[in-house]
């Protein structure tokens, strides 16, 4: 007779051996993560080879023919440019602007949770909310700003029509609205710092500069990058405050790569070839990722 305590033939290992606890526990997630990301990704690269639209007909495998007519579309890459172009002139301000910001708030500010509550107060705001404020703002006639311009004998700025001023309109409007949590993220970070670090260095003689330069900004390095690739990533996925600003034009000039998908698919119908530019879009973004991060980290080291 066998022993209770043999372990059972190599074939034949009990279920509950092959399912470890940590995989259990995340068998929730696996399962959410492959309906609602790894299907939909698939599905997406199946109807970019193929002819699928709102229409009624079933779609027909094409193969690669959306693609190659994207590489030639130049209204794609007029939007790309777009993109792009929005992304450096935000992200910039957006990273500077919230270390100023956060380097005044610990420094020690009178009244700290007024400054805090101001500064992320607008990153809880909706974007139908902001985007509803600064069309107010930005009124030709109306507005605060072309109101404060006529006061001081300037001329009004077309700020949602001029072509050459529309897209840096809603780049100001991002910074007022998404700066907060980059703010949020170095006041962390300035507050994770060595109090010694600082003590040493007045011991030594250095002065508020000499600290900030030598010892404030090196030890927010990693976190500066962090958010440098965060704010890169959000700046290209922009879409839904220049969809509600200026849907966009004037004359196509701040429409980005987003706004073309969705208009290629629900306004054009086209579903292959909107998801065929998802698709390149997605290609370009994890290449951006990666060679910015590549780049941070080596001038990091």
């Amino acid at each position: 007779m066998p022993s209770p305590h043999a372990s059972p033939p190599a074939g034949g290992r009990p279920v509950r051996r092959l399912l470890s606890p940590g995989l259990l526990f995340a068998l929730p997630f696996l399962t959410l993560f492959a309906v609602f990301m790894v299907w939909p990704l698939g599905q997406g690269l199946w109807m970019s080879l193929t002819d699928a639209s709102l229409s009624t007909h079933a779609p027909s495998f094409i193969g690669v023919d959306n693609f190659t007519e994207a590489f030639r579309d130049a209204e794609m890459w007029r939007a790309l440019g777009h993109t792009v172009l929005f992304t450096a002139i935000s992200t910039v301000p957006l990273v500077a602007v919230a270390l100023g910001m956060a380097l005044l708030v610990h420094t020690g500010l009178p009244g700290q949770w007024v400054w805090r509550l101001a500064f992320f107060a607008p990153y809880l705001l909706p974007v139908g909310v902001v985007s509803l404020l600064w069309l107010w703002l930005y009124q030709p006639d109306l507005g605060l700003y072309n109101h404060l311009l006529d006061g001081l004998g300037l001329g009004q700025v077309g700020w949602l029509t001029d072509e050459s001023v529309a897209l840096w309109a809603i780049a100001l409007t991002t910074l007022w609205w998404t700066v907060g949590f980059n703010f949020l993220l170095y006041l962390a970070a300035l507050q994770s710092i060595p109090d010694h670090l600082y003590e040493a260095a007045a011991i030594d003689g250095a002065g508020a500069w000499r600290r900030l330069w030598s010892i404030t900004l090196p030890q927010l390095g990693r976190i500066t990058v962090v958010i440098t690739v965060l704010q890169v990533l959000a700046s290209l996925k922009v879409f839904d405050q220049v969809y509600l600003l200026t849907k966009g034009g004037p004359n196509n000039s701040t429409r980005p790569v987003v706004e073309y998908v969705y208009d290629m698919g629900f306004t054009g119908y086209r579903l292959g070839y909107a998801s065929a530019i998802s698709y390149i879009f997605f290609a370009l973004v994890i290449l951006a990722s990666a060679l910015q991060l590549t780049a941070l980290r080596r001038r990091e080291k």
